[in-house]
């Protein structure tokens, strides 16, 4: 099967189940929800020695980049590695930087240096969002205007993940021919970045205003827009991943608590209305993980990949809100504590929820998709 990912060698089911297990050891190495705890003392960002074990040591940098990157597997690749993240809300930028930034610059075909700095490990991020966190090539809130041959930027991203981490920025801004691509460096003048307060305490977000900032053109003649929609419909599918990660580990933590937790001189979990709710939350867990399977089973073509992303976000973003809500409620008292984690699984879906849009959106999208 031809894949629609910009993909180096794909592993086989062996080496994806190792893969798998390297991840999952090197982030129970760094303490697991620790590393968020211990960023999240001042402001959500990146644990910069998780992401060089994860994205340098492992790879895990240039996965489902060009060959020519470096790059190694796909989206199966991508879909493991961030359902193994999601499990302990890795701090890394994985999704902001290889899958997002990644995917938009191998489809740009013209950012040859970059991609190769991105595949190291150097963290880029990517502002294509409207001011409502969804992607509409008729509401880029970044516009173009050119001096000679130079391109200028002016206009407000907002909900860039990682930007305030960012060592560059590619960015799609509105011109006279349509959406373009562009490479920014935040430190250059006219460029201003600014880390803002967000729910989730695992997952840091800026806002990048350009004023006059002149920037590298990755792409012409309005040829931005397909190459951003295609990536998102990746970083979706990763997204889903980790939400379905995220979900199996607040279940996991609730059969854990309902068993050893007593009442009445039995273990809560054996009282029938709490075995009812966890089969639900199963049940949801499940149902996500068929979402996530189908989704990357579609990879090949752009169209059922559209489709499929968008099933699997609208169903898994839900699922992962209402496990996390149960894990919370499981816990009782306990669960609201800032000690426990979980209001950190809670925080994730919540914000996760509608990062890239919401379930409301992904279903009218796939309404359109299929000609409803």
């Amino acid at each position: 099967m031809t894949s629609t990912v910009t993909d180096g060698t794909a592993l086989s089911d062996t080496e994806l189940d190792d893969l798998r297990e390297t991840v999952r050891s090197v982030c129970a190495d760094a303490g697991g929800t620790t590393a968020v705890r211990r960023l999240s003392e001042e402001a959500p960002g990146i644990d910069a020695d998780l992401w060089v074990a994860l994205g340098r040591q492992v790879g895990l940098a240039a996965l489902g980049l060009p060959e020519s990157a470096g790059g190694i597997g796909g989206l199966a690749e991508i879909a493991v590695v961030c359902e193994e993240l999601g499990r302990t809300l890795a701090p890394v930028p994985l999704l902001s930087s290889t899958v997002l930034a990644g995917q938009v610059l191998a489809g740009c075909g013209t950012a040859d240096k970059a991609l190769a700095k991105l595949a190291e490990g150097t963290v880029h991020a990517l502002a294509v969002v409207a001011p409502d966190g969804t992607w509409r090539s008729d509401a880029v809130p970044v516009g173009v205007s050119w001096q000679g041959s130079v391109p200028l930027l002016d206009g407000t991203a907002p909900f860039v993940l990682d930007g305030a981490d960012a060592e560059a920025l590619v960015v799609a801004a509105a011109g006279t021919d349509g959406v373009d691509l562009f490479l920014a460096d935040p430190r250059e003048p006219g460029v201003t970045v600014r880390r803002v307060p967000t729910l989730d305490l695992s997952r840091g977000q800026a806002v990048v205003t350009f004023s006059g900032a002149r920037v590298r053109a990755l792409t012409a003649g309005g040829e931005g827009a397909d190459i951003v929609s295609h990536a998102l419909d990746v970083a979706l599918v990763a997204l889903a991943a980790e939400q379905l990660g995220g979900a199996q580990a607040a279940l996991d933590m609730t059969v854990a608590h309902v068993r050893d937790r007593t009442q009445f001189g039995r273990a809560i979990g054996g009282f029938q209305a709490v075995k009812h709710a966890c089969a639900d939350m199963l049940l949801q867990v499940e149902a996500a993980r068929s979402a996530v399977v189908r989704a990357v089973r579609a990879d090949g073509s752009p169209q059922a990949l559209a489709e499929a992303a968008a099933v699997a976000q609208a169903w898994c973003g839900e699922a992962f809100v209402s496990v996390a809500a149960e894990c919370v409620q499981f816990h009782g008292g306990m669960g609201f504590t800032w000690e426990h984690d979980a209001h950190l699984y809670f925080r994730r879906a919540q914000s996760d929820a509608v990062l890239l849009g919401g379930a409301a959106h992904h279903r009218e999208r796939l309404a359109g998709l299929l000609d409803w």
